[in-house]
């Protein structure tokens, strides 16, 4: 399938470079192109993959690169699909697609693929998932938007492992034969629309996860999700169901205690994480675990142990009586919601970054917790704007670590100090996880001082 063949890699990064060293064993002419200067890459991998007979070209996309002598692109998802070369291709008859795509028409027969997706929630659920299949001794391979490319595992799968895949809206917009045996969504709402134009569009690329269904597979929904639900009517899946507000034939909390099909799990209060979207994290994963045939001795254990994903609302030190929590993850007012509705009072919260238009009032429901704004970032002026419309003081600084500074000296015995910034990190940082590293930096400094 992948042999003999002329490919084009669209862009380095993770999957860019792992799909590249993998197809370079079965006699293919690779070009990888990335717009990017290439002092920006990771020497060793640029060196290796010439090494491989890669051809390399950074820095432009010379205009003549994409011809009818290709027979596939193979894009990084972050790359829009109205890219030159996209475009050429779709002239020209060239398949495109994404190294999560390849890999999954590679996959041996024998092994289970899990798919998890939604617009919040998917890593922590993920994880979870992953955990708790691990836990109970089963070979277990964590993959996908979560850091891991698919391809990368594909020289070490055996009979009968199982594979936890976070799959994005980005990856799903080029996959064509994608089909999960186990699948989850759990949830949608607005998101990326700069990226794909509208609402509507992000909605059918995200359930597209089930398009390739059949009876045979599952499908896991959040029943209180009225999209997902509505987006989901037509899939020919076994359809499962979790709930965090009722009793349901599935997976559910009622009376702060969680149930699976009746069963008594464990209480609320066992589970470590914040806020009733972290229960539905942990339903959705106890629903595929169970379907997998994890015993409830580990479920339990992963449960009553998780301490959360990196930079999700990431509980980092108590400081002097002042709690401080990394949610740099939330690079939209949606997530920022969720954050915002784990807390009763006393938070000063931290927004602000990338100028992308988002709109603050989004969080006015969810505001009633804080007493306090500090803006950052190139939007910060907006932030400034939008805490003095709604009367809640606000203070400004263009960088995170003027802005801690301040925090240190009005930050009470009581307060939480939450980085949900409602933002993206671009206008600073490389990626969104450098600004959460320095947070947590940060707070361990004032650790120290004490």
């Amino acid at each position: 399938m992948f042999e003999n063949k002329k490919i084009l890699v669209l862009g380095m990064a993770r999957s860019g470079y792992e799909i590249s060293k993998y197809l370079s064993k079965y006699h293919n002419t690779i070009i990888l192109n990335d717009g990017g200067d290439v002092s920006k890459q990771d020497s060793k991998k640029v060196l290796e993959l010439e090494k491989l007979g890669v051809a390399l070209i950074f820095g432009s996309h010379p205009d003549d690169l994409v011809d009818d002598s290709f027979d596939y692109i193979i894009k990084n998802p972050g790359i829009p699909n109205n890219h030159k070369y996209v475009l050429k291709a779709r002239e020209l008859g060239i398949e495109v697609i994404n190294e999560a795509e390849v890999a999954y028409r590679l996959l041996p027969e024998d092994v289970t693929l899990i798919g998890i997706t939604g617009t919040n929630g998917k890593t922590t659920t993920t994880t979870l998932t992953y955990e708790m299949i691990k836990k109970s001794g089963k070979r277990v391979h964590l993959a996908g938007n979560i850091g891991y490319p698919l391809c990368s595992f594909l020289d070490k799968l055996e009979c009968g492992d199982i594979i936890v895949m976070e799959v994005s809206c980005q990856q799903l917009a080029n996959m064509k034969e994608f089909n999960p045996h186990i699948a989850l969504m759990t949830n949608l709402s607005e998101a990326h629309i700069d990226f794909f134009g509208s609402y509507d569009k992000y909605k059918e690329v995200k359930l597209k996860l089930f398009a390739n269904q059949t009876e045979d597979d599952i499908a896991i929904l959040n029943i209180e999700n009225e999209d997902v639900i509505k987006g989901t009517a037509n899939i020919k899946s076994n359809v499962k169901y979790f709930s965090s507000k009722r009793e349901i034939n599935g997976a559910y909390l009622l009376n702060n205690k969680i149930y699976y099909y009746d069963e008594f799990i464990l209480n609320r209060d066992e589970f470590l994480l914040k806020g009733d979207h972290n229960v539905e994290n942990a339903l959705g994963a106890l629903m595929i675990a169970k379907e997998v045939g994890v015993d409830d001795e580990s479920i339990i254990s992963v449960l009553k142990t998780f301490t959360g994903v990196r930079h999700r609302l990431e509980f980092i030190d108590k400081v002097k009586g002042v709690e401080y929590y990394n949610d740099t993850e939330a690079t939209n007012t949606k997530c920022t919601q969720i954050a915002l509705a784990s807390f009763d009072k006393n938070v000063i919260l931290i927004l602000g970054g990338l100028e992308r238009g988002q709109d603050f009032h989004d969080l006015d429901k969810y505001i009633s917790p804080v007493k306090e704004i500090v803006g950052i970032g190139e939007c910060r002026n907006r932030v400034k704007e939008y805490g003095d419309s709604i009367g809640i003081k606000t203070t400004i600084y263009e960088k995170l670590s003027d802005a801690m500074n301040y925090i240190s000296n009005i930050a009470k015995d009581g307060d939480t100090v939450l980085l949900s910034p409602s933002s993206a990190s671009w206008d600073q940082y490389r990626q969104c996880e450098d600004r959460g590293d320095e947070f947590k930096d940060i707070v361990k400094s004032f650790k120290e001082k004490i």
